[in-house]
């Protein structure tokens, strides 16, 4: 399942940390969470799936962690990193997770990966409580000609953009319900973390804190 960007490799994964982090008010990627930076525990879940991991974002400070993808036009957004990842790769499929959601579980990722692969859907989403998930996402390198046309539109939500590409190839985006994977045991947390909690987002100093918090609160 795993290979180098810009090889032959089958899947390849990608941590989108391009973001201003304007709400954190300082560099969300360099933010330590439980001892170590939040880009470097993404990539640690990309690997947990047994991915080669990349990070999307013109950051050349985040080159430490891993080879970084810079966006060709830098200021366009995840779906601007997006874009330029599926570029440099020839990969048939690529996973993006964001910087920003460090409770996911390697296995959830994984899981949504196989998904794709058996079903050949080119949009790979999760969905908790009944609604859909931008991230993580799995995605067919067909869909670039379409988020490529949003993106020129000025249309830079992510999770628009998958719609309409994926209509463009005669598809509708696949999300699967975590609660099933929870249940079923497809995918679990390494620390027991229920899956309402995997989808915790890191936005503010108190984001970080709470997420910290729900870790500990499992040794406790």
């Amino acid at each position: 399942m795993s290979g180098a960007a810009g090889g032959t490799e089958h899947s390849v994964g990608f941590v989108l940390a391009g973001g201003e982090s304007r709400r954190m008010g300082r560099d969300k990627a360099l933010l330590e969470f439980c001892g170590r930076p939040l880009a470097e525990n993404a990539l640690g879940i990309l690997r947990g799936a047994g991915l080669e991991a990349r990070i999307a974002g013109a950051r050349p400070a985040l080159e430490r962690f891993a080879p970084v993808m810079a966006d060709a036009e830098p200021g366009q957004g995840p779906l601007g990193g997006i874009c330029a990842a599926l570029r440099t790769c020839r990969a048939r499929w690529a996973v993006f997770l964001p910087v920003d959601l460090p409770l996911l579980p390697a296995s959830l990722v994984a899981f949504l990966l196989f998904r794709a692969e058996i079903t050949g859907c080119a949009v790979n989403l999760t969905a908790v409580g009944g609604f859909a998930q931008t991230f993580p996402a799995v995605l067919d390198r067909a869909v670039l000609p379409g988020l490529e046309a949003e993106l020129r539109a000025g249309r830079r939500g992510c999770f628009a953009a998958f719609e309409a590409a994926a209509a463009g190839l005669g598809q509708a985006v696949a999300a699967v319900p975590v609660e099933l994977l929870a249940q079923s045991g497809q995918a679990e947390h390494p620390e027991g973390l229920p899956a309402a909690l995997w989808f915790v987002n890191v936005n503010r100093p108190e984001d970080l804190r709470r997420a910290e918090g729900h870790l500990r609160h499992r040794f406790a």
